[in-house]
């Protein structure tokens, strides 16, 4: 029997296990998309003790301790200290057997602080007081956990209206690791609701110092904030949709459209989708003309539960998989912009499993051999980021595109302590390839598979991005 989580977790056979360690493992890591906090990283800050490090902001752990009966006084309420938190949280562990926190919680323990130790109630105590001295030493500040994990750049999540100021600090004190932006303008065209939507031009008009009292206005401030994020570094754009919009309009029905948004009119269903396609083509434009790359996120179900919405907000844990039509829309979009010559780099994220053929398929259409990997079937996501949904996700990418030319994993995460999640894909991919070259379906040609899984970790994602 093998040891829990031992220095071959995962890796089945020795093939896996050279492949890992000689080629997997050294790689430095490209975190391109992820949610954490840049004020924390230009500040430099010591956590204050674990469970602000590990807990607060983790809806992956408070789904599960809700779903273990944990009150929420003891997930995000103000009624309790951060020990007990922790204490519940360590409860609870135990009881997460085969859900991939089980795996997460004990890699980073072991790779953050040396902790080899099994979680749970009896031993919280311990290792919530280890791992806290350690917290406050020099060594375990926010750019020390990075330095920790290896990461050489990591591209953080930003609305059009941000200052970016957290950014520049970074930039002038010569920290190492790249820390750039990443231009995340769904606010931008959410006109769900028409009051929170003006309030949210206001704030563009501020931060551009344009004056908008059209539709062209509103996109010349929008370009202004796109160009200032890219004196900034940013080379990527993001979007988190149900599904791609992609009605047809024109622009003269745009142009109404905003001005009775601003006039505080609700718009028609047909309307919403017209103005959410006509936003995503303009900023698609933009990114291809910077050369940038544009992530879609696609298939959440959020917000589900209102009662914890109106309580705790969004990002808080209520959301699931959706069963959106993805491969229409998605397409003509795509197609609309590569038609003129505007598709940029693209890398394509699925929520619902049921899409990984769609998506490994759709890339094919718009691959034109002018980039390797041009579009992308970006990393098993959010509910799939575990074991079966990565093996699932890089066997569909394998049947039905180049596996060696896919981008690698990236955390999607709003914590520092989640850098272990990119060796767990690592072993994984060994794996998967150690088996296959054991079973005499590969070659058995270390150098160059070697070399695959080594621009699958690193070299890729460097080149693609322009890192």
């Amino acid at each position: 029997m093998k040891k829990f989580l031992d220095e071959n977790f995962l890796l089945q056979n020795k093939t896996a296990i050279q492949l890992y360690n000689e080629f997997a493992k050294p790689m430095p890591v490209i975190d391109y998309h992820n949610h954490l906090p840049p004020d924390q990283i230009a500040n430099d800050i010591n956590f204050a003790n674990l469970t602000q490090v590990w807990l607060y902001g983790d809806h992956y752990k408070w789904r599960a301790m809700r779903t273990n009966g944990v009150n929420e006084k003891y997930i995000t309420g103000n009624g309790s200290s951060d020990y007990e938190k922790f204490e519940h949280w360590a409860a609870t562990v135990p009881y997460t057997l085969r859900n991939p926190l089980y795996h997460w919680t004990h890699l980073e323990l072991q790779r953050y602080f040396n902790i080899d130790t099994i979680l749970n109630a009896e031993t919280a105590k311990a290792v919530y007081a280890e791992a806290t001295a350690k917290l406050q030493t020099p060594e375990y500040t926010v750019r020390g956990l990075l330095r920790k994990m290896n990461v050489k750049v990591l591209c953080t999540t930003d609305d059009p209206t941000d200052s970016l100021e957290h950014h520049q600090k970074i930039k002038a004190d010569g920290f190492e690791v790249k820390i750039l932006p990443a231009y995340r303008p769904d606010k931008a065209m959410n006109v769900d609701d028409t009051t929170v939507f003006n309030a949210y031009v206001d704030k563009v008009q501020t931060a551009s110092n344009i004056a908008i009292s059209s539709y062209d206005d509103y996109l010349k401030a929008l370009k202004n904030r796109h160009d200032f994020f890219a004196t900034m570094g940013c080379s990527v754009s993001d979007h988190g949709l149900e599904q791609l919009y992609a009605e047809d309009y024109t622009e003269t029905e745009i142009k109404n459209i905003f001005t009775r948004i601003r006039s505080g009119a609700a718009l028609s269903y047909a309307e919403n989708l017209q103005f959410r396609s006509a936003m995503l083509i303009e900023f698609a434009k933009w990114d291809h003309e910077k050369g940038w790359v544009q992530q879609y996120h696609l298939g959440a179900l959020r917000n589900n539960n209102t009662r914890m919405m109106r309580q705790l907000g969004a990002d808080t844990g209520w959301d699931s998989v959706g069963d959106f039509s993805q491969a229409k829309a998605l397409a003509k979009f795509l197609n609309k912009l590569d038609e003129n010559d505007q598709l940029a780099k693209t890398i394509l994220y699925n929520l619902n499993p049921a899409d990984n053929e769609l998506m490994a398929t759709m890339i094919g259409n718009f691959n034109d051999g002018s980039v390797a990997g041009k579009i992308q079937f970006g990393s098993a996501w959010w509910f799939l980021d575990q074991k079966d949904g990565m093996v699932k996700q890089v066997n569909a990418l394998s049947n039905m595109g180049l596996l060696s030319r896919f981008v690698g994993m990236l955390t999607d995460s709003r914590s520092f302590m989640s850098y272990p999640r990119h060796e767990y894909f690592r072993r994984i991919l060994c794996n998967l390839f150690g088996e296959e070259i054991e079973n005499g379906e590969l070659p058995d040609d270390s150098r160059h598979i070697g070399k695959i899984i080594q621009d699958i970790c690193y070299h890729n994602a460097n080149n693609y991005f322009n890192f």
